[in-house]
Formats: structure tokens, C-alpha cells, sequence
């Protein structure tokens, strides 16, 4: 079977597919064109994966390019976004282009193309928050542009299943973390910090997060795509526990050996109308429909996090081919 994987060159996507070839898939790659070569987090998957590798260089909102993309592959991993909440802020067209524009190019170029299934990743922030586990059916109470924009998508993907019979599955990942996620992502913040001494600067940290580790979510996802589904469903994909800022601040510390001082720097708070206080997944639907459930622990996560960031120097290196 051969998978085109839009938004390889992400934190998640590059993960996927390192474990869609170590599975034995053809693997095509959706990259957004630049005049560099500039392929972010696929240059630090070994050279033995870029080698199986099928680049096809394009953009997400371009129809013509996704068509060119989609044509000829089996089955479609969608992960290619816009998904930072604070530029969400600054400039919401962008995500509406990216996430709902996109994936409804992706959508059609895979209908025309006949492709078997289709796997849309979506993410919690669409529900707002919880003191409670949501499931797949909880209220979609989206507090950024970018929230809601994965809310759109995710009506789009759905729609394509009921207006067309199109094979679709969301699943939903709940706050993955790992090697290569962008140092602006909590964990990989606090961790730089610690790296450099024993304070740490952070806003809030009241807000609770259910932590999956990124080899996890990788999994997942290609379990999705050889789950024996018909189409239409939602699966929500996490822990099914919530760790606040500061439990991970704990967290951290005791993996590096260090007692960390936290200084709350008032920059850093969101206000209270745009927070999301508390995501936790009920993960029953992944564990029935997959057959999947997290083997790595957080602390054994977060320790794997720190080695790969004392390994790359505190930073990450540019992805160029």
C-alpha cells in the first residue's frame, strides 16, 4: 500500500512516517514548496527512511498540487496544518486557509482519486476544556481561531462521509510531546530552560493537559489507517490522565536531577476568556476500535524528551536537504 502523508515535515508527521516505513509502506510525502529545500523535521529521521521516501513539493491550498500529490497513492494520512494558538490570534485567515481551505482540497483530490481511506488529525483544543474525560461527543466549545478551525475541518471531513461515502476517520490527539516538537510547546519549553539552569519561566500554571508520548501517537495513527472501519467515525487519543504546569515542572526536574524554581512571568498568561483549563481524553473508543493504549509513561517520555534535546545542543537543527 502506498500513503501519501501531508504534513510530514512536522513534529508528528515526521514520526509517522518512520513508522509507516519501518511497517513496510510506500511512503509519498506532501511538502510545502520553498526554493531551499527546506524540509523541517524529515532531516532528522535517518538517511535510510529519507532514501524510501517519494517527495512531492506543493501547497496544501493549491488544488492542483494536492491533486498532483494524491494521485496514485492507496490512502491519505492527513496531518498538514497551521497549529500555533497564539498566531491563531494574529492572523486567523491564515488558519482558516491552512486547515479548512486545505483540507477540503485534500478531501476532493482524494474523492476523485478513489482513494480507499482517508485520516484526518484533529486536536482537543476544539473542546475548550473539561473537569471531566470528553469523548468523541463532547461539546465543541472552541476558544482560538485555530480551535476553530479544526472544528471546521473536522465538519468537512464528516461531510465528505455523509454527502460522498468517502472512507474517513479523525482521531484526535491530545497534547503529544516528544523529540523534535517545537521549543514554543510546553514540555520542550521547560526543558530548554532547565538545560540552561534551575528557573524555569512560565504563565499560568494552573492549566491541566493529557500528555502523550509522540511514538504513541504514531502508532495510533497507523493503526488508523489499517483499522477496519467504513467511514464517519471519531476516535479521541490520549492518556486518560491530566498533568497540571506545574506537576510537569516536577516532572522534569526529577528526571534531570535538578530542584527547578518556577518565576510566573505575567507576559506568558493568557487571558482567562481564551484559557483552556483542563483537557483529559476518554479513550475508550481507540482502545476498542485500534486496539491501542500508551506504553510510554510520562516521566519515561519526558525522559527520552530531555536526552534528545541535550543531543541536538539545547536547539534544533535546520531541516535542509
Amino acid at each position: 500500500m502506498k500513503v501519501l502523508v501531508t504534513g510530514a515535515s512536522g513534529f508528528i508527521g515526521s514520526h509517522v512516517v518512520e513508522e509507516l516505513v519501518r511497517k513496510g509502506y510506500g511512503v509519498r510525502v506532501f511538502l510545502r514548496y520553498n526554493s531551499t529545500g527546506y524540509v523541517g523535521n524529515l532531516s532528522k529521521v535517518p538517511q535510510e527512511v529519507l532514501d524510501k521516501l517519494e517527495m512531492y513539493w506543493g501547497d496544501i491550498r493549491d488544488f492542483t498540487s494536492v491533486v498532483r500529490a494524491v494521485g496514485g497513492v492507496d490512502a491519505v494520512l492527513h496531518l498538514a496544518a497551521q497549529i500555533s494558538v497564539p498566531y491563531s490570534f494574529q492572523n486567523p485567515i491564515d488558519f482558516a486557509m491552512n486547515n479548512v481551505v486545505g483540507t477540503t482540497n485534500v478531501l476532493k483530490a482524494s474523492l476523485d482519486a478513489g482513494i480507499k481511506k482517508l485520516v484526518h488529525v484533529s486536536t482537543s483544543e476544539i473542546f475548550g476544556g473539561s473537569d471531566s474525560p470528553l469523548s468523541e461527543t463532547s461539546p465543541r466549545l472552541p476558544r482560538s481561531p485555530y480551535a476553530a478551525s479544526k472544528v471546521g475541518a473536522d465538519a468537512m471531513v464528516k461531510s465528505f462521509y455523509y454527502a460522498y461515502g468517502l472512507n474517513t476517520l479523525i482521531i484526535r490527539p491530545f497534547n503529544t510531546y516528544g523529540p523534535r516538537q517545537s521549543p514554543r510547546a510546553l514540555i520542550p519549553w521547560i526543558i530548554l530552560q532547565a538545560l540552561k539552569g534551575d528557573t524555569v519561566r512560565l504563565g499560568n500554571l494552573k492549566p491541566r493537559r493529557d500528555f502523550t508520548y509522540v511514538k504513541d501517537t504514531a502508532r495510533a495513527l497507523v493503526l488508523a489507517l489499517e483499522a477496519d472501519t467504513e467511514g464517519g467515525e471519531e476516535i479521541n487519543l490520549g492518556v486518560g490522565e491530566s498533568y497540571s504546569v506545574l506537576e510537569i515542572v516536577e516532572t522534569v526536574g526529577r528526571v534531570m536531577g535538578k530542584n527547578l524554581r518556577v518565576v510566573q512571568d505575567e507576559s506568558l498568561i493568557r487571558p482567562t476568556r481564551m484559557e483552556v483549563f483542563n483537557l483529559i481524553s476518554d479513550n475508550r473508543r481507540a482502545k476498542e476500535i485500534l486496539g491501542w493504549e500508551p506504553q510510554v509513561s510520562l516521566e519515561e517520555g519526558i525522559r527520552r524528551t530531555v536526552e534528545y534535546f541535550r543531543e541536538n545542543g539545547g536547539a534544533h537543527r535546520e531541516g535542509w536537504l
